[in-house]
């Protein structure tokens, strides 16, 4: 049977919607979660992490999405808000702002950018976590916020009651697998080309850009090798490898070409807000080419392609 966590099995990073003019579309919002969790088959959202264009959105912006998400999920899936900054007190203030909307849980990345040392690392998140009675999930990126979180670091926060979960972006299987093994955390792959090798080792799922528009065939693999049909969950694994290089390894950020594709798709997602940029023509046919050839694996591997 696959572990159960308070922060869902198979979790979309979800992007912000936004209106033409550039501000927050809660509709939008609230129809993209509502066709993820049914369609999309994820029992766990993301709000307001780095897919979610948290760097340009306004501390009222994410108070607004969680409650609006949470009304339109009305309890069908778990949401967790992304509420990780560089300033400890403006992270903490903004865990208790999700709390108080409404969100299940908090993830809360490595601060980035002035590389604290360990010790340091260790007391942002216990910080973080003591602020609030929700579950706390830590994001471990260090290609992007300059910080690992080290394995005896992550021993430690283990121990803290509401650290629960780890986001692991960190291309460290052994690290990866050696906390596990020592520890409950919940551990969820943040890169999809990792799910089922982190899987393999003890991981609970995925929390996962490519979901906003291929959540059945990613979910199909988990279930896959959660049933005993190892070779079925390789395969299914390996169709989804060409989408997966083409939206996060393809030269453009995730948030673009998840944009890029579900406004191809007539699903919400809007523009994105600067500095980010929208994809261009010839990027976004390349783009609908490959989802193409994705939605056929799918239907060919008796997967829905409604959600894909």
């Amino acid at each position: 049977m696959p572990p159960t966590s308070p922060f869902g099995r198979t979790v979309c990073a979800m992007v912000t919607p936004f209106t033409p003019d550039g501000r927050l579309d809660l509709d939008g919002a609230q129809r993209l979660a509502d066709h993820l969790v049914g369609a999309g088959r994820c029992d766990g959202l993301v709000l307001s992490g780095t897919t979610g264009e948290s760097p340009t959105t306004t501390d009222e912006e994410k108070s607004a999405l969680i409650r609006a998400v949470t009304e339109a999920v009305a309890g069908r899936a778990r949401i967790t808000a992304g509420v990780g900054t560089n300033d400890t007190r403006h992270t903490a203030t903004l865990a208790r702002a999700a709390e108080a909307a409404g969100a299940d849980a908090v993830l809360v990345v490595t601060p980035y950018y002035s590389r604290p040392p360990q010790d340091a690392v260790e007391e942002h998140f216990r910080t973080v976590a003591d602020a609030v009675g929700i579950p706390v999930m830590l994001y471990d990126i260090p290609g992007r916020t300059g910080t690992r979180i080290e394995v005896d670091t992550m021993l430690r926060l283990a121990e803290h009651p509401r650290v629960e979960g780890v986001k692991d972006c960190a291309y460290d299987l052994l690290g990866s697998a050696k906390v596990i093994a020592a520890t409950g955390l919940a551990y969820y792959s943040g890169s999809e080309e990792l799910n089922l090798p982190l899987r393999s080792v003890g991981a609970v799922g995925y929390v996962s850009t490519v979901a906003n528009v291929a959540g059945p065939l990613l979910a199909a693999s988990l279930d896959a090798f959660d049933s005993g049909s190892v070779e079925e969950a390789r395969r299914l694994h390996a169709a989804a490898l060409p989408l997966i290089e083409a939206m996060m390894a393809g030269g453009l950020p995730g948030t673009v070409t998840a944009k890029a594709l579900l406004g191809a798709l007539a699903l919400p997602g809007g523009p994105v807000r600067a500095p980010l940029r929208a994809a261009s023509e010839e990027w976004v046919e390349r783009l609908l080419k490959v989802h193409g050839e994705a939605v056929s694996n799918a239907g060919r591997a008796g997967i829905s392609p409604s959600g894909v």
